[in-house]
């Protein structure tokens, strides 16, 4: 049985940057050997809705066709993955703005706004640099995936097969 579009499938993963090192994983062990162990979170299989948005296009597309047991190294672009930054998501504000918030700015934080999440790239003395683009944009991606379980997605009858019941 062969993952195809619409599917659900469950996958362990490894995710890591052209160097090697790995920024992200389903394996508790691998997490804690890289340096990125998350206690509060649940390691384990994932599960996800294939060819549909759920996941960036150059790991959904090349889940499709695999099958359970199988094992597959994906290098997704970034044009695949998370895009590339975008200058326009780069801003800069008033440090008063953290003083006011009673917020220490800090090179490298990564803050919550109004916005959504951004790190901060710069402090000035009279401004700070926020980028607002996903921490992952502009990488290339390489995913170590297992394909652990296919769930078939339900075949929809067609208006033109249904057939009303008599009354």
């Amino acid at each position: 049985m062969k993952v195809e579009k619409g599917d659900f499938v469950v996958f362990n993963y490894i995710g890591k940057f052209e160097d090697g090192e790995v920024f992200d994983t389903s394996y508790e062990d691998i997490a804690k050997k890289a340096g990125i162990y998350v206690e509060d979170r649940k390691y384990g299989p994932i599960g996800a809705n294939v060819g549909v948005g759920e996941l960036i296009p150059g790991l959904d597309e090349a889940l499709i066709g695999m099958e359970v047991g199988e094992k597959k190294t994906i290098t997704i672009p970034p044009e695949l993955g998370y895009g590339m930054p975008k200058e326009e998501l780069i801003i800069n504000v008033p440090r008063s703005d953290f003083e006011n918030a009673r917020i220490e700015p800090v090179q490298d934080m990564y803050i919550m706004t109004d916005s959504g999440i951004a790190k901060i790239t710069k402090v000035g003395e009279e401004e700070v640099t926020l980028d607002f683009n996903h921490p992952l944009a502009g990488k290339t991606l390489i995913f170590e995936v297992e394909i652990v379980d296919i769930q078939k997605a339900e075949k929809t009858r067609s208006l033109e097969t249904f057939k009303y019941p008599d009354l």
